[in-house]
C-alpha cells in the first residue's frame, strides 16, 4: 500500500471534485435524476464507491476517505455558532416546533438503541452501539455518522463508521423518493397550502441551476482585498475554530487519560466561545454569516461524497439482514411520528412543516429545505423562522447525544441511555400538553 502524503490528499480532493462536477452535470442533463432531486454530492459518492478502492478499484482514491469525513465534520460544527441569526416568531409556533423536533429526535435515538440492544443484539453478535447507527445516520446525516463512526472507531468498533454512513445514505435516498411521493399525494389531496400541482414546479428546482434574474449574492465583503480577501478571512476563522476544538480534545485527554472528547463537539464549544469574544469586541461585524454558511455547505458536500465513497461494501453485506430491519423499522417509526404529530402540533401549514421535518429526520437539513421549497417556494409558511429559534434549544441536546452515546454504549450503559432518551421524549411532549399546544 502506498504511503500517505500531502499529494495523496491532493489527488483525493481532485478526484472527488471531478465526481462532484460529474454529479452536477448529471443533475442538469438527466431527467430521472432531476425528477428524484438527487443531490450531486450523493451521485459523486456513489460513483466514488463503485469505482474506488471498495468497489472496482478503478479510481486511485486512498483508503483515508473515511478519515476526511471525520475531519470535515469538525469544520461544519465549528461554523455553526457563526451562522446563527437572530430571528423573530410567535412563541407558541416556536414552542410547537421545538416540541415537534426535539421529541422526534429523542424518539429516534431511543427506538434505535432499544431495538438494537433488546432484539437485534440478542439474535446476531453485534456491536452494542449497532442500533444507534440508524438515528446518527437519519437525523444527523453523513456528518453525525462520521462523528459517531470516528468515536466508536477510537473505542475499537471500526465497523460502526461504515454502518452509520450506510444508514445516512439510505436515509437520503428514502428522504428524496418518499418525500416526492408525499408531495404528489399532498397536492392531490389538497393538503398543500401553496402548491396546487406538482407539475408546476419551476425548472431551477429540478436542474439546480438558477436563472440570471434569480441569482443572489453569496455574501458580503467585510475585508478590503488589499489586506486580506474576505473569503480567506472567514475561512481562516472557521479553520481556527476547528483547530481549537482539536486542541480542547487533546487537552482533555492529557488531563484525563483514556477519555477522549470528540473533536467535532469540542469545535462546537470553541465556536461558541470565539463567537462570544467576537461579539464582545465587535469583531463579529467582520464575519459574514452567509459566507460562513457557504463554507460550511461546501464542506458538507465534500463530506457526503467522501463519506459514501468510504463505505465498505463487505461490511454492509455482512450485516445486511439486521441492518435492513433496523433501517426499515426506523423509517416506519419516523414516518408515523412526522405526519401524525404534525397534525397535532402545527396549527398552520402542517403539511409543509411535516415535509421539512421528514427531510431533516431522514436525510439532511439541506434535504429538508429542498423539499420545503418544493411545496413552499417563497417560504410563506415561516417554517424555517420557527425552526431557527427552536434549534437553539435542540442543538445542545443533539451535541450531547452524539458526544456521550459511544461512551455509554461501549461501557454497558446503552439501555440506561436509551431509557433516558425515551423519558426525555415523553417529557418534551408533556410540555406541549401542559402549554396547550396540542390541537384537539
Amino acid at each position: 500500500m502506498e504511503a500517505f502524503s500531502p499529494w495523496t490528499l491532493f489527488v483525493d480532493i481532485g478526484i472527488i471534485s471531478l465526481l462532484l462536477l460529474t454529479g452536477k452535470l448529471m443533475r442538469v442533463k438527466i431527467k430521472w435524476v432531476q425528477k428524484l432531486f438527487i443531490p450531486p454530492s450523493l451521485l459523486a459518492g456513489f460513483i466514488g464507491l463503485a469505482l474506488g478502492p471498495y468497489g472496482f478499484n478503478i479510481l486511485p482514491l486512498s483508503n483515508q476517505t473515511g478519515t476526511y469525513a471525520g475531519i470535515l465534520i469538525a469544520f461544519i460544527f465549528g461554523a455553526l455558532p457563526l451562522t446563527s441569526q437572530k430571528a423573530k416568531g410567535n412563541s407558541s409556533e416556536i414552542g410547537s416546533m421545538w416540541v415537534y423536533s426535539q421529541a422526534g429526535l429523542l424518539l429516534q435515538w431511543a427506538f434505535g438503541g432499544l431495538l438494537g440492544l433488546l432484539i437485534l443484539c440478542q439474535i446476531w453478535p453485534l456491536s452494542p452501539g449497532f442500533g444507534i447507527t440508524m438515528p446518527s445516520g437519519y437525523c444527523g446525516g453523513h456528518g453525525t455518522a462520521a462523528a459517531i463512526g470516528q468515536a466508536f472507531g477510537q473505542l475499537g468498533f471500526d465497523e460502526i463508521l461504515t454502518l452509520a454512513m450506510t444508514a445516512a445514505t439510505f436515509g437520503i435516498v428514502a428522504s428524496v423518493i418518499l418525500g416526492l411521493i408525499f408531495v404528489k399525494w399532498g397536492a392531490k389531496n389538497k393538503h398543500t397550502t401553496y402548491l396546487a400541482d406538482y407539475n408546476d414546479l419551476p425548472s431551477e428546482l429540478r436542474t439546480g441551476l438558477l436563472p440570471t434574474e434569480k441569482r443572489e449574492s453569496m455574501g458580503e465583503s467585510t475585508c478590503s482585498s488589499i489586506s486580506i480577501d474576505s473569503l480567506t478571512f472567514n475561512l481562516a476563522v472557521v479553520c481556527a475554530i476547528a483547530l481549537g476544538g482539536y486542541g480542547i480534545s487533546k487537552l482533555a485527554t492529557y488531563f484525563m487519560p483514556g477519555f477522549e472528547l470528540p473533536v467535532f463537539s469540542c469545535a462546537f464549544v470553541a465556536g461558541i466561545l470565539i463567537k462570544k469574544v467576537l461579539d464582545r469586541t465587535r469583531a463579529s461585524e467582520s464575519i459574514c454569516p452567509q459566507t460562513v454558511g457557504h463554507i460550511s455547505g461546501a464542506m458538507t458536500d465534500f463530506l457526503v461524497a467522501f463519506g459514501i465513497a468510504s463505505i465498505k461494501v463487505s461490511v454492509v453485506i455482512e450485516y445486511i439482514v439486521p441492518l435492513s430491519i433496523l433501517l426499515l423499522s426506523g423509517l416506519a417509526v419516523t414516518l408515523f411520528y412526522v405526519f401524525f404529530m404534525a397534525r397535532k402540533l402545527m396549527k398552520d401549514c402542517w403539511f409543509e412543516k411535516a415535509l421539512f421535518t421528514w427531510g431533516w429526520f431522514t436525510g439532511t437539513m439541506a434535504m429538508g429545505i429542498a423539499l420545503l421549497r418544493v411545496v413552499d417556494p417563497k417560504m410563506k409558511s415561516h417554517c424555517l423562522d420557527s425552526y431557527a429559534l427552536a434549534y437553539l434549544f435542540i442543538a445542545p441536546v443533539e451535541i450531547s447525544l452524539i458526544t456521550f452515546a459511544p461512551v455509554a454504549f461501549t461501557n454497558g450503559y446503552g439501555l440506561i441511555f436509551s431509557g433516558i432518551c425515551l423519558a426525555a421524549c415523553l417529557g418534551v411532549l408533556s410540555v406541549a400538553y401542559f402549554k396547550k399546544w396540542f390541537i384537539r
